[in-house]
């Protein structure tokens, strides 16, 4: 095992047994059995080692989404991604809680990986007609309220004790960003019946947008192109159609 492989796995298993995640570059050093000088040299600093040991241990859940083959239905994907982050999160408390810190100046590359896949199983759920709004934007509403609730359940498990608590608010999200259809809604978060027509307007330039990016249309300059995609994304995330 080379030095860096040996610090990476020794800093891993101290931040596991670690009370509260954190760990001094000292007690990596000497269980194991380095000079400071080759931690720092392999790692910059105490954050880069920790960033190292939030990708180590990140990489073997994602390696699960690398390999899995994209069904045929991107929704489900979606709902079985909410479910796995949380209990990725359940399983290693002390790596999610570090991998979310606000300490963490430099997001770990293993999260920006994750909220890539996240937006890419989006994408396909707008090119297909089933998305409310643009997928960067749903994105970023999905993953805030995937971590957020992960982050209670590992922080406060005494007050958030409900097992499902996850999935209901899972699904309340989901109610949101895609067309009524998909969660089998009547109406919008207003409660009107005026919402689901008002929803087709946004999923419809989602999907169009989607479909744009998939596949150019050579008839469009790229200046034309960049204008339509403008249009399509404020559309698509007006906030009559949420």
């Amino acid at each position: 095992m080379s030095t860096r492989a040996r610090i990476l796995e020794v800093a891993a298993r101290l931040v596991a047994e670690s009370p509260n995640g954190d760990i001094s570059t000292r007690a990596v050093c000497e269980a194991a059995q380095v000079g400071a000088p080759a931690l720092y040299r392999h790692f910059g600093d105490k954050e880069g080692l920790l960033s190292a040991v939030v990708d180590h241990g990140f990489d073997k859940y994602l390696a699960t989404k690398r390999q899995r083959g994209e069904s045929v239905d991107p929704v489900e994907d979606l709902r079985n991604g909410w479910d796995s982050h949380v209990e990725f999160a359940l399983q290693n408390p002390n790596l999610y809680r570090l991998m979310n810190s606000p300490a963490m100046r430099t997001p770990p590359a293993a999260a920006l990986e994750s909220h890539r896949i996240l937006t890419r199983d989006l994408e396909r759920a707008a090119a297909v007609g089933k998305l409310r709004l643009a997928p960067e934007l749903a994105a970023q509403i999905v993953m805030s309220a995937n971590v957020g609730v992960a982050l209670m359940l590992v922080a406060r498990p005494a007050t958030f004790s409900d097992a499902g608590m996850s999935r209901r608010v899972r699904d309340a999200v989901h109610a949101a960003v895609f067309t009524p259809d998909v969660t089998g809604a009547s109406a919008d978060a207003g409660g009107t019946r005026a919402g689901v027509s008002e929803a087709h307007v946004p999923s419809t330039a989602a999907r169009l947008n989607a479909l744009l990016r998939q596949s150019p249309d050579p008839a469009l300059s790229a200046a034309e192109g960049t204008l339509l995609t403008e249009w399509l994304d404020r559309l698509s995330n007006a906030p009559g159609g949420r």
